[in-house]
């Protein structure tokens, strides 16, 4: 069976499509038309009842979420070498990075511009937006100088870890955060702009 992803462009989506393109995956990209709130409409719905990207299509049913779906894509491809796959306590060390960027800076970059999901006075949405720039700088600090080992998030080895830290590294420049106060962060981001897997991924942005 071909894979579907459904995506939409500039979300956190991309990492996955840069690990299917990582991967060579047998994969149909499907965009979800944010713009319309296509998201929200019945046939998305029923597809991904969280009404959010991404979303995979396999014959095993549907996987939701970044962490789940980059690890099931290095899994399922493991000739790739895309995750520590025969050390569990390295591959736990990846989950717990991609589990950050997902239940951490993530929602500190959603405070920008989705204040309605956790407040509801304008007020609270403004103090939300100011906040932004402080908390993923600190988010950013962490991993500059604890979590990242060089030259790839794991160390000597890519992973699937690496598409995910590009993917949110990106958002920086408009959460308000110069990038290059994080030099090796800032490397990365380069070094992955040159990976065949990004400039396909990107192609759809």
């Amino acid at each position: 069976m071909t894979w579907k992803f459904f995506y939409g462009p500039k979300t956190c989506a991309l990492a996955s499509r840069i690990a299917l393109e990582e991967a060579g995956a047998a994969y149909e990209p499907v965009r979800v038309d944010f713009a319309s709130g296509e998201q929200t409409k019945p046939a998305y719905l029923a597809i991904n009842p969280k009404g959010r990207v991404p979303a995979l299509v396999t014959d095993r049913g549907v996987l939701t979420e970044n962490v789940a779906i980059l690890a099931f894509v290095a899994q399922s491809h493991p000739d790739k070498n895309l995750a520590p796959l025969s050390d569990p306590f390295a591959f736990a060390e990846m989950q717990a990075f991609n589990a950050y960027l997902a239940s951490t800076v993530h929602v500190n970059h959603a405070h920008k511009h989705r204040g309605h999901r956790w407040a509801t006075e304008e007020s609270s949405f403004l103090d939300m937006r100011r906040k932004v720039p402080e908390t993923m700088a600190a988010s950013f600090r962490l991993i500059e100088n604890d979590f990242f080992r060089g030259p790839w998030v794991m160390g000597e080895a890519y992973s699937v870890a690496d598409a995910y830290l590009f993917t949110v590294t990106r958002w920086l420049e408009g959460d308000g955060v110069d990038v290059a106060q994080f030099p090796r962060v800032a490397e990365h981001l380069a070094r992955m702009g040159e990976r065949p897997s990004v400039k396909a991924a990107l192609a759809y942005e």
